[in-house]
């Protein structure tokens, strides 16, 4: 029997045929380990249609790994003899193959690094721990742009990765003479029906298999399985890719900040899903969108702005968790300690937007960046609850919602619980940009346009009570300055109204409990 040199572990966000752990892979001399394990599933509690999708997936990428030759030992949930986590699978791994060494690509997650990195003492084999080669900067880069800076803005790093990508560039101009597009981009949206149907996968047998497997384990957790159509290949994501491409993204741009009751998806791509785990290469989906923009089928505006999304947003978010952690996930700036109220689990509240956005997410374990920012988020920055709760409550009902990804997002540009080191302000709203933004106050039970007393939007209460309670905290941030001004300029009898509306909504959520 010829000894096996390598075993290659692949995670399930790490589904790329170009992953680092299978580069120079020998299908004659390397076995691959992949695994389904209940400690992944469960550690917080993830939608149900996030763990059939990764599951599906990685079963996907098994076979096409086999089918290039590769022995692929892969372990299904269900299995009787399954250890239930990534140590105990890999652990049994090394003692079925005596591998000369384990090779890995770094995980997303701080706490997953920590597992690894203890491996080769526990369990006795050489384990060598590959960079994840599959974003434009590497963690080293961040750092070396991140130092000496008191504070790091996006929109910095984000030139920085257009000049290095070559992305929407004209030599060292910007195509179309600026960096950024963001002011043609927050235009609301009327319901239309014509907009070409949004293209989905529809389940085969192995997904199906899944879905049956998933309903049964995890039917406790928060969403539902139902429609799922999520691709679980690459050649699927690509397809779906292709068809964002020629049907949304022409409005994308000016469409990405609008909410409409009627349509949850509008013109975002849902690629995140197949980007963060592995099916689509991200800078091979931007120079897809760039040559839509060069052959004059989308326009600059949304070309640029789903492009900022990838190359800025999402790599400055990722290098500002490997940074700061892992103090950073117990930041806690403006000292929240509000529970998340339980209508983030039932939906049932009669503030039309919150219970639009939750019943959504329970549906698609999807809501795009303005529904996650200025609603839920919103909600829970002005009422002051805990970030912590906040942020898990993204990682579980998200199915694009990797730790690296959505803890910065929560943790530093939703809640502000750093204080501004990532983002340059609160992202606090009343109802007033609900409304602009969006038809869901159309159908509230709540009046927009009252500012306080029974029947108001409990949003611009909220609002001026935020403000209010955290003035010596954010006083002094500059975006905020006039906002304040207006503040200072009310009366006390003004003011006292939105303390007291606020305090009276408030007082309703105090106690509230986890109910699913």
């Amino acid at each position: 029997m010829v000894k096996v040199r390598h075993l290659v572990f692949i995670l399930g966000d790490q589904l790329s045929a170009a992953i680092s752990s299978l580069d120079q892979a020998d299908p004659a001399l390397d076995v691959v380990l992949m695994c389904e394990v209940m400690e992944e599933a469960t550690y917080v509690r993830h939608h149900p249609k996030k763990i059939a999708f990764i599951f599906s997936a990685m079963r996907h990428f098994a076979d096409e790994l086999r089918q290039r030759g590769f022995t692929v030992d892969y372990t299904v949930l269900n299995a009787p003899d399954n250890a239930g986590s990534f140590s105990g699978e890999l652990e049994r791994a090394i003692k079925r193959f005596d591998p000369e060494a384990v090779r890995i690509t770094e995980p997303g997650e701080w706490r997953v690094l920590q597992m690894m990195e203890a491996w080769a003492e526990t369990l006795h084999c050489p384990v060598d721990i590959l960079p994840d080669k599959r974003f434009v900067c590497s963690r080293s880069e961040f750092v070396a742009w991140a130092k000496n800076r008191a504070q790091l803005r996006m929109e910095y790093f984000y030139r920085d990765m257009r000049r290095k990508t070559g992305l929407l560039m004209r030599g060292e101009e910007p195509e179309g003479g600026r960096w950024n597009f963001d002011a043609e981009n927050r235009k609301p949206a009327s319901p239309d029906l014509f907009a070409p149907k949004r293209q989905g996968v529809v389940p085969e047998v192995i997904t199906r298999e899944v879905i049956d497997l998933v309903g049964r384990r995890f039917k406790a957790h928060f969403g539902s399985l139902t429609n799922f159509d999520f691709a679980v290949t690459a050649a699927d994501a690509k397809i779906l890719l292709d068809s964002f491409v020629t049907h949304q993204l022409p409005t994308f741009g000016e469409q990405q900040d609008a909410m409409l009751s009627s349509d949850p998806f509008l013109s975002h791509s849902l690629l995140s899903f197949y980007i963060n785990a592995g099916l689509l290469d991200p800078l091979d989906v931007c120079k897809r969108v760039e040559a839509a923009y060069l052959s004059g089928d989308v326009p600059l505006n949304s070309a640029e702005g789903f492009i900022r999304q990838i190359i800025g947003w999402r790599e400055y978010i990722r290098g500002v968790y490997w940074l700061k952690m892992p103090d950073y996930r117990d930041v806690n700036f403006l000292k929240a300690e509000r529970p998340l109220p339980d209508f983030y689990w039932t939906g049932e509240t009669d503030m039309n937007c919150v219970h639009t956005v939750v019943s959504e997410t329970r549906d698609n374990a999807y809501a795009h960046h303005i529904q996650r920012l200025m609603i839920t988020g919103n909600f829970a920055l002005l009422a002051g609850v805990r970030p912590q709760a906040v942020h898990e409550w993204y990682l579980e009902v998200y199915a694009d919602a990797y730790e690296w990804v959505e803890l910065p997002n929560v943790i530093g540009m939703s809640q502000f619980a750093d204080g501004g080191f990532l983002g340059s302000k609160a992202y606090a709203a009343g109802g007033n940009y609900i409304h602009r933004m969006s038809d869901y106050c159309g159908t509230c039970r709540y009046d927009v346009k009252k500012k306080t007393g029974e029947g108001a939007c409990p949003f611009n209460a909220l609002y001026w009570d935020f403000l209010d309670r955290n003035v010596e905290k954010l006083k002094r941030n500059q975006r905020l300055g006039p906002v304040y001004a207006t503040w200072g300029k009310m009366t006390e009898v003004q003011k006292n109204a939105y303390r007291q509306s606020a305090a009276a909504f408030l007082a309703k959520l105090d106690g509230a409990v986890r109910t699913y």
